[in-house]
């Protein structure tokens, strides 16, 4: 059986990711998935991280992240994958390593390996990082007083943003930037010109 293609989006908070996936993973009849959350267990897990107030060491959260994925990863991605089935992911590791990483300041090394743990052999075919300056994010979406990420400042979200932009420059050519600052149609217009190059299987 063909391997199913693993494409997941990226991005700060209010770039237009979760739009963009959706909108790949219906033109090419993909399953969608996202981070955290997509599991039963991951609902859980999404409610400490986001709606729960008390305060959390960024290591806490870096590991609660990491539990999510690994749990996501076993029970969710691989199973598709493997079965050939195309799966678009809205988060995957590269927001740990952004969020907790860059913009908490856990340790880079120590986090990429606990995150190698977490995963194991599944990585993206490609990586499609849709990248907005951190004042038109703020712009574009009322902060949430729930969501620990969104109520941060935004040295928080520049911070995030240039870890997405190292990473990106890191992996070369697994990783693809699109300038999120245009309309939902020119960037799915500009997306869907890379994207349509990619093995799909149900293309």
């Amino acid at each position: 059986m063909t391997r199913g293609l693993f494409l997941v989006f990226e991005g700060i908070d209010a770039s237009g990711k979760s739009t963009q996936a959706r909108r790949a993973a219906g033109a090419h009849g993909a399953m969608f998935t996202f981070e955290p959350g997509d599991t039963p267990l991951g609902t859980d897990l999404r409610k400490w991280l986001l709606a729960d107030p008390t305060p959390m060491e960024p290591e806490t959260e870096a590991l609660l992240m990491l539990a999510d994925r690994s749990h996501h990863v076993a029970s969710v991605i691989t199973p598709a994958i493997l079965q050939g089935r195309d799966v678009v992911s809205d988060r995957f590791f590269a927001s740990t390593l952004a969020y907790q990483g860059y913009g908490r300041g856990v340790d880079l090394a120590e986090l990429r390996a606990a995150t190698d743990l977490a995963i194991g052999v599944c990585r993206p075919d490609l990586t499609v990082l849709i990248d907005l300056d951190v004042a038109a994010a703020a712009e574009r979406k009322a902060r949430d007083s729930r969501d620990r990420f969104e109520t941060s400042d935004l040295d928080f979200h520049q911070r995030v943003r240039d870890g997405y932009l190292a990473m990106a420059e890191q992996y070369g050519d697994a990783w693809w930037v699109v300038d999120g600052s245009s309309s939902e149609d020119d960037v799915a217009r500009a997306i869907e010109a890379r994207i349509a190059t990619l093995a799909w299987s149900h293309a």
